[in-house]
């Protein structure tokens, strides 16, 4: 007798191949029957008529690793299919952690990835020092969902260099020997990978950059190669000049990265968006990679596939904040804020007031009103360029600071204004089909759990089916089995998981099925949840019939089952 019969849905199999109706078995935590009809009796049967069935999403770039010590569910990414996501990524994470620095690197993953310090202060529940240990500690979590990580540079740093390495002052060759070790002794535990970050826009909360940015190529080079030791890994960086920063960086960047996959023969993948500063800049990067794949060389970048874009509103940040009469309003309840900002009185005073200039990294993230949005619902994360706000007040003869303002107290002053920040220079989302379409490319940079108070990109998954299966309208779609596949195989053999990924026998059930015709992602909502109340914003979805972990339904129809089968990924998996 079978455990699960997954009748007569649309299968899509993770490998690319056009869909077909059928059933799928399983038993024993696996695959053991994918056929058009399978008679064999079951403990339950799942009805997929009108539904697509699919293998799990593999989310390879998500900073869970302080959330994953109170939350088994790791929401919001269990609630968009996902079932197994990795960690430790852009060179922050928890271990290795002396007692001693553990605050230090609360703050650093407060700065860098926008995780309130309060929620990892009183949620984190530590349990290890070094970095296997910090495995053994997974390993003995009950999860919903599998859980893999990296080895994270900054992490290793401080606990090799202390105060030397946060400040980011060189490491000698004694420092760089043992950051290798420990990256070597990582990977042998059951680490996926390494992970460091070179942009000037990741910064610990006191402002220093993150420990590894400046890092020489001796220190990177030692890294992979620890690597190349262990015959396993992959590394992952967020690179210099990633945002626009540094227009000179890119070349340098690709360079290093080129010859350390070469050297190596482990694959190095790197963040790859478009910016404002340079909006062609993408296309030189892939070129350049589609080279090195040529070669055999294995450098991917990672693209995300929608933009990356800030939700501003009285409840996370906006452009007004800054304006002296409404600095004096902010720390108010915000049911109390937004009837004070309803006072004639000091909307006057606000309108009238103009912010300093901003410098540095804060000028590159621009806020004029030509290129913020309403969201709406279901939110519209492609609009047009005749959509942005300073483009609806010309249109209706109004000050455009006056509509914003206005915009800001809609919905008892809970409404998101959407700011695409990467990925939507030419008002349109063609760049990110030519990315996700591109042969070296693997889809991620959906950051769940990270940067909660402004941004909301977990949903990416559920995003790629509705818009872009489904619902676009501005220009091409993609073909749902190619979707699938970027989301399932791709990434998980990019980080040696062969044993997921593919509605194949013998492989582990983790599986969707999806209401496609009907699935709904609505718009994000700001959510105090976190361990003290700290703030997050959330979004859920409507159309996850069932999400499937090793054979085991964890949701069904939206809600937690309460199944707890996830379990730390120990290292490649063998298919």
């Amino acid at each position: 007798m079978h455990d699960t019969i997954i009748h007569g849905g649309s299968i899509f199999d993770g490998a690319g191949r056009e869909g077909f109706t059928g059933d799928v078995a399983v038993k024993d935590g696996v695959i053991v029957a994918v056929g058009e009809r399978i008679t064999e009796p079951a403990r339950q049967v799942i009805d997929a008529d009108g539904a697509i069935v699919t293998p799990a999403w593999v989310d390879i770039h998500t900073h869970y690793d302080g959330q994953v010590t109170w939350d088994p569910t790791l929401a919001p990414s269990s609630w968009h299919g996902v079932t197994t996501v990795v960690m430790g990524n852009c060179g922050v994470g928890f271990a290795p952690a002396a007692p001693d620095r553990r605050e230090w690197l609360i703050g650093l993953m407060e700065g860098v990835e926008d995780i309130p310090g309060t929620a990892l202060a009183e949620g984190l529940r530590w349990g290890w020092e070094s970095f296997p240990e910090f495995l053994d500690f997974l390993d003995a979590q009950e999860l919903a969902l599998d859980v893999a990580t990296q080895v994270p540079h900054g992490a290793v740093r401080g606990y090799v260099m202390g105060e030397r390495g946060a400040r980011n002052e060189p490491a000698t060759p004694d420092d760089v020997a043992a950051m290798a070790k420990i990256v070597r002794e990582g990977i042998e535990a059951g680490a996926l990978g390494v992970s460091t970050s070179r942009t000037i826009a990741h910064r610990a909360i006191d402002g220093e950059p993150v420990p590894g940015t400046y890092a020489a190529e001796e220190e990177l080079f030692g890294m992979g190669r620890a690597l190349a030791q262990a015959g396993a890994g992959v590394f992952e960086l967020a690179p210099a000049g990633v945002m626009g920063e540094d227009l000179a960086a890119a070349d340098r960047e690709m360079d290093w990265m080129r010859r350390l996959a070469g050297e190596i023969d482990r694959p190095v993948t790197f963040a790859l968006l478009q910016h404002d500063v340079d909006p062609d800049q993408w296309k030189r990067m892939l070129d350049l990679a589609l080279e090195a794949y040529d070669d055999g060389v294995p450098v991917r970048p990672q693209v995300a596939g929608r933009p990356l874009g800030l939700l501003l509103g009285l409840q996370t940040f906006h452009p007004l904040r800054d304006r002296p009469t409404y600095l004096a309003l902010e720390a108010l309840p915000l049911d109390e804020k937004v009837a004070r900002l309803h006072d004639p009185a000091v909307r006057a005073a606000i309108l009238s007031e103009r912010a300093e200039r901003k410098e540095g990294i804060e000028a590159v993230v621009k806020l004029g009103l030509d290129r913020i949005f309403q969201l709406g619902e279901p939110p519209d994360y492609e609009p047009p360029r005749e959509a942005s706000i300073a483009a609806l007040a010309e249109r209706d003869g109004r000050d455009p600071w006056d509509l914003f303002y206005d915009l800001l107290l809609e919905n008892d002053g809970r409404e998101l204004l959407l700011r695409p920040l990467l990925g939507y220079s030419n008002f349109t989302q063609d760049p990110i089909r030519e990315m996700v379409l591109h042969p070296t490319s693997a889809l991620g940079l959906g950051d769940g759990g990270a940067h909660v108070g402004a941004i909301c990109d977990a949903s990416i998954e559920t995003y790629m089916l509705t818009h872009w299966v489904r619902d676009r309208t501005r220009g091409e779609r993609l073909p749902v089995e190619l979707v699938v596949r970027k989301m399932t195989s791709d990434t998980a053999a990019l980080y040696g998981m062969h044993d997921r990924g593919t509605v194949e026998v013998t492989k582990k059930a983790d599986l969707n099925v999806i209401d496609l015709d009907h699935l709904v992602l609505h718009r994000p909502e700001m959510h105090y949840d976190l361990p003290g109340g700290a703030r997050r914003l959330l979004q859920v979805a409507d159309g996850y019939v069932a999400t499937i972990v090793s054979g085991k339904v964890t949701r069904r129809d939206g809600h937690d089952t309460g199944a707890r089968p996830g379990a730390l990924v120990r290292g490649s998996q063998a298919a």
